[in-house]
């Protein structure tokens, strides 16, 4: 008799088959929301690979998605932490603590010997994505960085900085901070790897020490070396501190262990207690019915559940693709003739992208250029410019900048002026649309809605902390399920219904999709749904905009998210729900459209005359920086001690910073990032006395003319009493 064990994960389904106590056969699989498919294909393939056979062999299936599959197969359902703990009590009779960390949950169970076995204790945690795969698999793809890399990137030696191991949005969160400053993407991924260890040992060990040895399981701690390498130093600093016994003469490094097969430990533990259980439990009773549920008994289902898709028929599409269409693509190259005029350049550096528009003094668009964000904003600038000067464009007349990099990038690549987003946006809204009464950008991690009254901007909502409504959120989504994001909108369309999700925090939402996935909804029909709900989270979760009516008439849709048209045919039915008369536009160039409020404010700064103060393309491209983050780059002026990071950038005439505690000489120029206020500019008090002799120096040069004849007149007077 044969005895299958099937893991049906949250992203991926897991199968072993064991015959005689031996596991003949293996493998496991990502889904894409497809559960039950996968399903079906891993038991199709068990019957015409390993004879597996109705009535005779026997299954047990375990994971978030076993309980509306195992009683279709005839399968019996087991609990998780069950299987997971009668395979390691069978495997690893000396284990003591187990971790094991899936896709979108983790588990920590503690075994403790007892007078007649040992006792359990289990603690999960399965609603938040924070230390999960996802969490980390998200932040990777966010970083530019391949699996393979991945897989391979150190925790031992790497300099490390405050992540959230609380949440996975606020985690994110610091993450888009360190990019921002700079930090090299070595650097995260291992602070990463140091959040989900953190997460796992101080929230769900309860305060409990786990003792050797030690068992890793699940794909993360399988796949990732640095995890390991993290788990490997914090147990043994932990062991240390509270003085827990180790064997004499052992590595403490062996006492963790990840074995080879981490990824099926669920279903060998589906087959242990399938041997413990009565001959006629769990009898395999064949695919059909669940290919009844897969072609129609899931569809009638969604049919009763489910809401209408995006459109309701071809006609509809049709109507909105004429309305609003595919957005409109700035030129890539200036045209001949304009190249040899002083060109007006706009960057917008993103959390995700950098963009640059080309303007001429007539304020017309002669190029654009996108590219994806390195992780780096000195190596962000440096692409941006080398695709400007590839389209041709080699007079700078003025230079603008935008987004997170601004503050960093100012000075060093010598923009003439640097644009708050809010004023960079609602400049290029203007600009195509003076009548427009409401602005509403949505980019990769952001969501800012201007409220404008007689052209100037007199409320604005900001949210860019949680990733819920974001394109970000929206990408890592499509990135899952293995679709191109310049094709989300077509598959959006496919869906005729849609599940209903819950409006809110990022991660009750990524939650839901699992609900969603487990009910045999598609992947089409959860991306339309993500769009569908999208609108609700920029308005009312985001902006806190209850009467959108009292906002205005004319709203202007912005920002790369809606270049993706199942976005805005979601955003323009809940618009015209709220306000039936309002009129919907799409920014012309919505990626582009903080670039180009940049370019138009560097304009009109050159019309003062001065000439820009941009560095050139040749000393851009060589700029050469080094990134520092020590107990010595720590700010103390205050209890928070943020943990900041020095940027020194070699620049002619720089001055340097001799007197620093991380010396800096002349020729290199410092910029000071991962701050959280003013003081943390100042590095020391070395430098505080630097700036005070300055200001002595200043004081001298340029007496208070009022302040001397006041103590001149009063003078006299003291004398004189």
């Amino acid at each position: 008799m044969k005895i299958a064990g099937i893991d049906v994960g949250s992203t991926t389904v897991k199968a072993v088959l064991a015959e005689d106590g031996e596991v003949r056969w293996q493998d496991y699989r990502r889904h894409h929301t497809r559960q039950a498919e996968m399903v079906l294909e891993f038991l199709e393939r068990l019957e015409a690979e390993c004879g597996l056979a109705p009535g005779r062999d026997r299954v047990f299936l375990t994971g978030s998605g076993a309980g509306l599959i195992a009683p279709l197969v005839g399968g019996k359902f087991v609990q998780e932490v069950v299987a997971v703990s009668a395979a390691v009590e069978r495997l690893h009779p000396d284990v003591h603590f187990v971790s094991e960390i899936g896709g979108e949950d983790m588990k920590t169970l503690f075994f403790t010997a007892g007078g007649t076995g040992k006792s359990k204790q289990v603690f999960m945690q399965s609603a938040c994505s924070g230390g999960t795969g996802t969490f980390i698999e998200k932040t990777a793809r966010k970083l530019q960085i391949a699996p393979e890399r991945l897989a391979q990137m150190p925790y031992a030696g790497v300099a490390l900085h405050k992540v959230s191991a609380k949440c996975g949005i606020f985690a994110e969160a610091d993450a888009n901070t360190l990019v921002k400053s700079g930090v090299p993407v070595e650097e995260i991924i291992a602070s990463l790897f140091e959040a989900v260890v953190y997460q796992n040992l101080a929230t769900l060990t309860k305060g409990n020490t786990p003792q050797p040895r030690v068992l890793l399981l699940g794909g993360p701690n399988l796949f990732y070396r640095g995890l390991q390498e993290a788990w490997r130093h914090h147990l043994q600093k932990l062991w240390t501190e509270r003085g827990v016994a180790l064997p004499p003469q052992t590595d403490p490094a062996s006492l963790v262990e990840v074995p080879r097969e981490a990824l099926y430990y669920a279903c060998l533990g589906c087959v242990e207690i399938g041997r413990g259980e009565p001959p006629g439990v769990g009898v395999y009773a064949g695919t059909g019915k669940l290919r009844w549920w897969i072609e129609e008994g899931q569809h009638e289902q969604k049919a009763r559940e489910g809401a209408q898709g995006l459109v309701k028929d071809p006609a509809e599409l049709e109507h909105f693709i004429r309305c609003y269409g595919e957005p409109r693509v700035a030129a890539s190259r200036p045209r001949e003739g304009a190249r040899d005029a002083p060109a007006f350049v706009g960057c917008d550096f993103g959390s995700t992208t950098a963009k640059a528009v080309v303007l001429s003094a007539e304020r017309e668009l002669l190029a654009s250029c996108y590219v994806p964000s390195n992780g780096n904003p000195i190596e962000d600038a440096k692409a941006i410019l080398r695709e400007i000067r590839g389209a041709g464009v080699e007079r700078i007349g003025a230079l603008g900048i935008t987004g997170y990099g601004k503050d960093l990038l100012k000075d060093i690549v010598g923009a003439d002026v640097a644009i708050v987003e809010t004023v960079a946006h609602a400049t290029a809204a203007l600009h195509f649309f003076p009548d427009a009464d409401v602005i509403c950008d949505v980019g990769g991690c952001d969501v800012k809605i201007m409220i404008l009254r007689q052209g100037t901007v007199s409320d604005f909502r900001l949210n860019s902390q949680c990733s819920s409504g974001n394109g970000a959120f929206l990408q890592g989504v499509a990135e899952r399920y293995g679709v191109p994001l310049e094709q989300y909108a077509e598959m959006a369309f496919r869906a005729r219904a849609v599940p209903a999700l819950a409006m809110g925090c990022g991660v009750f939402l990524q939650s839901d999709i699992v609900n969603q996935q487990r009910k045999g909804w598609s992947r089409e029909e959860i991306m339309a749904s993500l769009a569908a709900v999208l609108p609700l989270n920029v308005w009312v979760y985001a902006g806190q905009l209850q009467n959108l009516a009292a906002a205005g008439r004319k709203f202007v849709l912005q920002g790369g998210t809606h270049r993706n048209l199942a976005v805005v045919k979601a955003q323009v039915d809940f618009i015209r729900s709220k306000v039936p008369e309002a009129e919907i536009v799409v920014h012309p160039y919505s990626g582009e459209a903080g670039a180009i409020g940049a370019a138009l404010c560097a304009l009109d700064w050159a019309k003062k005359g001065a000439p820009s103060r941009f560095r050139g393309y040749d000393v851009v491209e060589s700029l050469e920086y080094r990134s520092t983050t020590n107990a010595h780059t720590t700010c103390h002026w205050c209890t928070v001690n943020c943990k900041r990071t020095f940027i020194d950038v070699r620049l002619p005439g720089a001055q340097g910073r001799p007197w620093s505690k991380v010396p800096l000489e002349a020729g290199w120029e410092r910029v000071i990032s991962g701050n959280s206020c003013p003081k943390g500019l100042l590095e020391d008090v070395n430098e505080m006395k630097v700036v005070k002799a300055k200001l002595e120096e200043a004081r001298r040069a340029f007496p208070n003319i009022a302040e001397l004849v006041r103590e001149g007149a009063f003078r006299g007077t003291r004398a004189a009493v």
